[in-house]
């Protein structure tokens, strides 16, 4: 029986969209969704005074050299992964030969440290056209930029100076600067972000840029970025503050933990002070288009056998821990690190591979199965499955095969926006 109204609807509909109209238009400035767009699973710091434009080929031969002495530990390690251990180290060393990196910035801060003016600029200009060069070539990361100094008043200058000269030079080169970005370190207040953008703003004017052709991304490396004085969480308002221009959040695991007290021995990306600054992290990027990466680890593999074992198991671990969490991004401080960034990340995603594909199947023809998933996770399978593909774990044709659908289809499923 159909239950009678006296209510308008359509009036009421009409009054609805009135009243909301404001929350709804905040909500799809402030919350537009996932970027659309591949994201590096790392990022590798390489200190100005030692970046050259074959930096990133130099890398890939290293860590193939580390992987040929080291073989049957890789192997050992990996097994116990529960992974391929032979097909996980074809795809580490095509990778190694292919793209070895990601992504890369020219560091100016705490891996170049304080030099004169004079030898910044002249690290700043050779580094510029160096990167122009590995553009023009084809040698370059897929994305790229610089680590400036911070915006604190001691830095300041030297921060705006070193920017401002790194892209005069690419412009002057005629370099494309679609994967420019500019990493802010040890930001402490929503001012600083603001600042930046103004930055961002003059230079663009200065060298006739387009709008928002400069961006950057924020490193939380201080506990002020997370909680504020008033208690509220800073990193939350700076995302915003930011205009559009910030394209992720990098968790800094060093000096984060300093400011915290944790001593030396105890300072990882794993220890509770790291998890709750990453969770604030995480909820205040969500759904904003900005990324997250977490941090790295200072124990290297280097030394005898031993030592490499010690530190690609811990490295193996870390990278892992960091995906099931939702960190698919990472800093890598060594090319020695490669291998194991490459063998978790590639083993994350070949691991999951059979289920998640078969669940994102199950809910597009509407099986029956185990696992009753909504929407939502819906979006997350494909989500997964889109990211696997992009780092070079499987390929289109492989997932048209599990899913039926093209890799198009699994990215529109994925990121739909709002």
């Amino acid at each position: 029986m159909a239950v009678s109204t006296d209510v308008d609807l359509d009036r009421l509909n009409d009054d609805l969209d009135r009243r909301l109209a404001r929350a709804d238009a905040a909500l799809a400035r402030q919350f537009p969704g996932d970027r659309p767009g591949r994201q590096p699973v790392h990022t590798v710091y390489v200190p100005a005074d030692r970046y050259r434009s074959t930096v990133c080929r130099e890398w890939g031969d290293a860590a193939l050299a580390t992987l040929d002495e080291h073989n049957s530990i890789f192997a050992a390690l990996v097994d116990e992964q529960g992974a391929d251990a032979v097909d996980l180290e074809s795809r580490v060393r095509s990778k190694l030969v292919s793209e070895p990196v990601e992504d890369l910035r020219v560091d100016f801060e705490d891996g170049y440290g304080a030099r004169s003016d004079e030898v910044e600029d002249g690290h700043a200009s050779s580094a510029a056209r160096d990167l122009a060069t590995s553009i023009r070539e084809g040698r370059a990361a897929p994305f790229f930029g610089i680590r400036m100094k911070c915006l604190e008043a001691p830095t300041r200058r030297r921060g705006l100076r070193t920017l401002a000269i790194v892209v005069g030079e690419l412009v002057a080169a005629q370099a494309p600067l679609d994967g420019f970005v500019t990493t802010l370190p040890k930001a402490t207040s929503v001012d600083q972000v603001t600042a930046m953008v103004h930055i961002c703003e003059q230079l663009e004017q200065t060298f006739n840029l387009g709008v928002g052709t400069l961006r950057f991304e924020i490193q939380v490396e201080t506990p002020q970025a997370i909680l504020g004085p008033d208690g509220t969480a800073v990193v939350a308002r700076m995302v915003h503050a930011a205009d559009g221009r910030c394209t992720a959040l990098h968790y800094g695991t060093y000096d984060y933990s300093a400011f915290c007290g944790i001593a030396a021995e105890y300072q990882s990306m794993a220890h509770p002070v790291a998890d709750y600054a990453k969770l604030v992290m995480q909820a205040a990027a969500a759904g904003t288009g900005v990324r997250l990466s977490d941090g790295s680890t200072n124990i290297l593999p280097v030394g005898d056998d031993e030592a490499v074992r010690d530190a690609w198991r811990l490295h193996l671990g870390l990278v892992r821990r960091s995906l099931e969490r939702g960190y698919y991004q990472g800093w890598d401080m060594h090319p020695a690190q490669l291998p194991t960034r490459y063998a978790a990340t590639f083993g994350f995603y070949r691991n999951g591979l059979p289920r998640a594909s078969g669940r994102l199947r199950n809910y597009l023809d509407h099986t029956g199965s185990g696992v009753l998933d909504e929407p939502a996770t819906a979006r997350a399978l494909a989500d997964y499955l889109l990211r696997a593909a992009n780092c070079g774990a499987t390929n289109a044709a492989e997932l048209h095969e599990l899913t039926g659908l093209s890799i198009e289809g699994i990215s529109e499923l994925a990121r739909p926006g709002r």
